[in-house]
This record gives C-alpha cells, sequence and structure tokens, in this order.
C-alpha cells in the first residue's frame, strides 16, 4: 500500500492530466458539434505542427502557421478534409521545386502531422462520434495490453527505435484490441463481425507504427518528448502519435470504399 501511494504521488501530475483529458475527450463528444471539433483538433494540430518543427530540425517561421491555418479552413469547407492535405503537399513540393533553394525537409511537417490530423477530422465525419470511441478504443486497448503484457511476458524487443516495446507485449495489446474492438466495431462502425476483425488488426498494427514513429523522431532529434503542453505526459504528438497513424489507416479501410471498390462477386458470401 505504501510503494502504491509513493508511485501515485510520484506521478500525480500524470494522473491528473489524464483525468484532465478524459473528461474534455467526452464532454467534447457528447456535445458532438462539428465546428467545435474542427476548432479542437485545429488547435491541437497546430501544437502538433510546432513541435514536429523541431523533432525535425526546422526553425520556426510563420509561414508554416499560415500554410497550415489555411489547409484547416480549407478542411472545414471541403467534403474530402484529407484530399486538401494532399493537393497542398504538391503544390508545397512544386514551389520547392520553383524556389530551388528551399530545403526539401520543409515538406516533412505537411506529411507528418498534418496529413493524420486531417484523417482524424475525415474519420469523425465518415464514421460520426461512435467511430472516433471505436477508433479509441482500439489504440487504448493495443497500448494498455502491450505495456502491461510487455511488463508481465515481454522478453524479446519489437524495434530498437523503442527498447521498452517488445514483440510479447505487441502481439498481447493487438489480440486485446481485436477481441475488445471486433465486437463493439459491429455495432459502433455498422459492420459485420469479420470486417470488424479486419479493421482492428490493421488499426491496431498501425497504432503500434505510429508509436514506433515518433519515438524514432524523438531518438533522432535527441528528445524525450516532443512537447510539455501536457504534465506527466509530455506533447500532443507524444499523446497522440499511435491514434493519428490509426486514423489513417481507418479512413483507408472507410466501408463505403470497401463496397464500391471491391467486386462483390470476388467476396466469399461467408464476409458479404
Amino acid at each position: 500500500m505504501k510503494n502504491l501511494k509513493e508511485n501515485f504521488m510520484k506521478d500525480k501530475n500524470r494522473y491528473i492530466t489524464a483525468l484532465v483529458l478524459i473528461c474534455a475527450l467526452v464532454a467534447l463528444l457528447w456535445i458532438n458539434n462539428t465546428i467545435l471539433v474542427w476548432l479542437v483538433l485545429g488547435i491541437l494540430f497546430l501544437i502538433g505542427l510546432k513541435e514536429s518543427l523541431k523533432l525535425y530540425h526546422i526553425d520556426e517561421n510563420y509561414k508554416f502557421y499560415a500554410v497550415a491555418l489555411v489547409i484547416w479552413i480549407l478542411a472545414l469547407l471541403h467534403s474530402r478534409p484529407i484530399e486538401v492535405g494532399i493537393v497542398a503537399c504538391m503544390a508545397l513540393a512544386g514551389y520547392v521545386a520553383y524556389k530551388q533553394n528551399l530545403n526539401s525537409r520543409l515538406l516533412l511537417p505537411f506529411l507528418y502531422p498534418t496529413i493524420p490530423f486531417l484523417a482524424l477530422y475525415s474519420v469523425y465525419l465518415d464514421f460520426k462520434v461512435d467511430g472516433i470511441w471505436w477508433l479509441i478504443l482500439v489504440i487504448v486497448c493495443c497500448d494498455s495490453g502491450a505495456y502491461f503484457g510487455g511488463k508481465a511476458f515481454g522478453k524479446n524487443k519489437l524495434s530498437p527505435t523503442s527498447p521498452n516495446k517488445t514483440i510479447e507485449g505487441a502481439i498481447i495489446g493487438l489480440a486485446l484490441a481485436v477481441i475488445i474492438g471486433s465486437v463493439v466495431g459491429i455495432w459502433a462502425l455498422n459492420v459485420n463481425f469479420f470486417i470488424s476483425i479486419v479493421f482492428c488488426i490493421i488499426v491496431g498494427v498501425s497504432g503500434i507504427f505510429g508509436d514506433l514513429y515518433e519515438s524514432y523522431l524523438k531518438r533522432k532529434a535527441g528528445l524525450k518528448d516532443s512537447g510539455s503542453i501536457f504534465p506527466g505526459h509530455g506533447g500532443v504528438l507524444d499523446r497522440l502519435d499511435a491514434l493519428l497513424f490509426g486514423a489513417i489507416a481507418m479512413h483507408f479501410l472507410r466501408f463505403d470504399v470497401w463496397q464500391n471498390t471491391i467486386d462483390p462477386s470476388l467476396i466469399p458470401n461467408f464476409i458479404q
């Protein structure tokens, strides 16, 4: 009991921040206002962009925020937000080529985290609140299962990028995400059980890679955290890395796209 109290006091800020973030998330999704969600995600996006400049060793410039703001406003006005980011990247790449004296590394913040944030907003538009809750559930299950499973059974390192992560932990986390997420997905995503399992596996694996990618950027930049906006948790990208990659996968797997791009005659009857 004494050790438990000591551990709690040691990480008190982390627990308090987590509680505040959970309450804020619940309130945001309970209100379920598109403009409000867009605004909150936009603020997080701009903060994440600022953090990414530090991770990429790029000097801050107001032009980055101006372009990011234009992209985010266009995302509100366009029916397919993620395409706004793709077109913006194309235009920026053309500008870099035209100027010739600009480093192509300047494009990196508009790939990550810009595209993933647009994907997260697209997931909200496509799947509504239920889909967002499902995405969060899968990522949290995968992350929590990997953490505790790795502590209990982890022996083999998953990647040199993140020495604390283990293969056993990743498998346990993914299994937990599939077990819980596949059942919830039938209702939340309005898909059958098989499709729900496929969604869980791909989104869960994508979340693991998102976590690894953020760890890779921090290791290359010589930083412990991407930022310090959340006491005990680090920055925006520290908290949303897995969610952002998971959102890209979920946007790709959007069910109406699945239906419209795959010939039904090629799908076995038990899947349809």
